[in-house]
């Protein structure tokens, strides 16, 4: 471990100055490079999905682990779209005159190393990858042992592309062992990594977080909400609250959580609940909608919500089902309960939606719009090392801008202090 740091940190030194040409050529050779090799990193993740099915993985985590061809044509579309993006390192912003003649202003500068710590999804190799290239850093990554096999094949081809574009090779290095103390290790090495960003279950980033001798930008869970306000497109709003469950059960941005406002709750709910129903969803009500969908579908799976069930990041098809007052119950359920990772409002009130924006403390925030789109990617980042639900430095989706800091940048013209 500390042979990758010291690694690191001298990459990082060449990556800090490398121009944007350069970064350019390397995630444009690195997208061309998944699609040509698309069938050797299948085989790759084949050895991993065989041994994780037989040690008795659970389904929704078998579905993170998988490495299909829309994943693979995803990251390297992620990996051209961040190629065309601008390049904001060396950028200076906000440079002001001061009285005493000198010009003050801030200059986007690469963080340095950065540790990544995740599990079960291989994609998020290229992800971290591509934006530690972007964003000039190098990056050390230690996956989840149940993928291992798709990591080291996605490292290598990332560090080819780095070599063929002329950058070291070391900018980006995977952790080449599954044993849990090269973790330990990494977030204790203040003197090679800046950061860490830890990516995976709530036990994982809590561990992280405790024992972490370097800063760390972290989520804890995503218990993310859709509430159906009173003045609302209920065909749209069956259309979201599906979406948003429905659509992949195992992604942080996955709807946990329903609200709906009382004076649309009989009308509503039966129309989502045989969504739900249909696609083997259970539903964990309070006593409202508990009477409602009952009577509605008494063949559905129906069960009292527990008041831990308002905290529950599920990744499974269930989900919890709560009738409220209005937007201002909404709004008090979502600040104690949530997670404060992304929650949505389906509504036709520009004050309600201007309110929801506003009050709801969490890092997305949307209207009209389905959780699903709490993503780097879909925000037009070209990809996501996480999604931050601290309030300092990176919030929400963090691409290349939450890898960046500021320095202060000072012109003069041979100005003194008096």
């Amino acid at each position: 471990m500390n042979t990758l740091g010291a690694q690191a940190k001298a990459a990082s030194a060449l990556m800090a100055k490398a121009p944007a040409a350069q970064k350019k050529n390397a995630l444009e050779g690195l997208a061309a490079l998944l699609r040509a090799q698309f069938a050797a990193l299948q085989a790759a993740n084949q050895r991993d999905l065989d041994r994780a099915s037989a040690a008795g993985l659970a389904g929704p985590l078998l579905d993170r682990l998988k490495l299909g061809a829309d994943a693979l044509e995803t990251v390297a579309l992620g990996c051209e779209q961040l190629a065309l993006m601008p390049d904001v390192i060396g950028e200076i912003i906000g440079m002001k005159q001061q009285p005493s003649g000198i010009r003050v202003g801030q200059m986007r500068v690469p963080i340095g190393v950065f540790g990544m710590i995740y599990e079960s999804r291989p994609n998020v190799t290229i992800e971290a990858a591509s934006l530690a290239i972007k964003s000039g850093n190098a990056c050390i990554l230690r996956g989840g042992s149940e993928a291992i096999e798709s990591n080291k094949a996605l490292a290598a081809l990332v560090q080819q592309a780095l070599v063929q574009a002329g950058l070291p090779a070391d900018a980006v290095e995977l952790v080449p062992t599954t044993d849990r103390e090269a973790v330990g290790l990494l977030i204790t090495m203040p003197q090679y990594v800046d950061v860490i960003i830890p990516r995976g279950g709530k036990g994982l980033i809590e561990r992280i977080s405790r024992d972490a001798r370097v800063p760390v930008i972290k989520h804890l869970d995503g218990n993310c909400h859709v509430y159906v306000d009173d003045f609302c497109d209920l065909a749209m709003a069956v259309k979201v609250a599906d979406n948003a469950k429905t659509q992949k059960y195992s992604p942080c941005n996955a709807t946990e959580g329903l609200l709906v406002a009382r004076t649309v709750a009989a009308e509503f709910l039966p129309r989502i609940g045989a969504v739900y129903a249909a696609k083997g969803v259970e539903m964990r009500c309070d006593a409202p909608a508990l009477n409602i969908l009952s009577a509605a579908l008494p063949q559905a799976s129906l069960t009292v919500a527990t008041e831990q069930d308002w905290y529950e990041e599920y990744l499974a098809p269930i989900i919890s089902i709560k009738v409220v007052e209005g937007v201002d119950e909404a709004i008090a359920h979502i600040n104690r309960y949530s997670s404060h990772h992304t929650d949505a409002i389906i509504t036709r009130d520009h004050g309600h939606a201007q309110r929801f924006l506003r009050e709801v403390d969490s890092a997305s925030v949307m209207v009209n719009a389905s959780t699903r789109f709490a993503d780097g990617f879909e925000f037009g980042l070209g990809a996501e090392i996480g999604i931050s639900t601290d309030k300092f430095h990176a919030r929400g989706p963090v691409g290349i801008e939450g890898l960046t800091s500021l320095k202060y940048v000072v012109l003069g013209e041979g100005e003194v202090r008096g």
